[in-house]
């Protein structure tokens, strides 16, 4: 549904939700709601908010089950021992709250490495077959010890940390609320400020932090929730095979 800016609107709110809009390069307004892992299905109004807060527009959004898996991942004591940095917590809440007013981002997202996924993003996490209470909020790419990676798209670069449990990470502002934070890295290649192109060496790929072997996290946020970042990217056809998880379903 496009709105428009002449019609007094600025955000939009769902479920208790508000985000910004903002101007859209074919006209129009845009803004981009994120539907949380474990939103409850059924049905939804989506409404458009004026500066006051007042409900200028509203539409019917149906939330469907996506039948997200379960995976366990077997850990060793000392890995699964591992505690939080000082300010691990807060500074990586923080960044996945950033709404900037520029956007740089445009589609479709360019892998950050070549290599196959092995674990898909909202899987159920056991850890050496217990549950953890969590999902998975990222995508996870098999991949060699000092592979490059890429930024996915155009932005700024917001995190440069050496944490705990993220192990080496890099967070970027893509603008508008999109954000993608890049975990284990062995290396970094980048600042934080720099303004990154698309296809961009950040860093590369390690086994740091709360890592089983060499691979890459990444996370896309949308208005400070974890999306699928699947939707905004193309897989080669040779990696499109499901991951070793389970067939269970998510109860809604």
């Amino acid at each position: 549904m496009r709105v428009q800016a002449s019609d007094g609107i600025n955000a939009a709110r769902m479920d208790g939700h508000t985000i910004r809009l903002f101007p859209a390069p074919e006209g129009g307004l845009l803004g981009l709601m994120p539907i949380p892992v474990e939103q409850r299905t059924g049905q939804y109004k989506l409404e458009f908010l004026d500066a006051a807060g007042a409900v200028k527009q509203a539409t019917p959004v149906t939330v469907a089950d996506a039948h997200y898996p379960v995976q366990n991942i077997v850990v060793s004591k000392e890995i699964a021992g591992l505690s939080l940095s000082p300010g691990e917590a807060d500074l990586s809440a923080a960044f996945r709250k950033t709404v900037s007013e520029t956007r740089y981002w445009a589609e479709p997202f360019e892998l950050p490495v070549p290599n196959c996924l092995t674990s898909p993003f909202g899987v159920r996490r056991f850890q050496n077959g217990k549950p953890t209470g969590d999902f998975h909020g990222g995508l996870d790419q098999g991949s060699p010890a000092g592979t490059p990676v890429r930024a996915v798209a155009d932005g700024v670069v917001r995190l440069v940390k050496c944490w705990n449990l993220h192990g080496n990470t890099v967070g970027i502002d893509h603008g508008q609320g999109v954000l993608t934070m890049y975990l284990h890295l062995s290396k970094f290649a980048t600042t934080e400020g720099a303004a990154v192109k698309r296809g961009d060496v950040i860093g590369y790929v390690g086994s740091t932090g709360r890592s089983t072997g060499p691979h890459l996290h990444w996370s896309l946020y949308v208005n400070s929730e974890p999306v699928d970042p699947g939707q905004w990217i193309t897989v080669p056809a040779a990696c499109r095979a499901d991951p070793p998880v389970s067939a269970r379903k998510r109860r809604s």
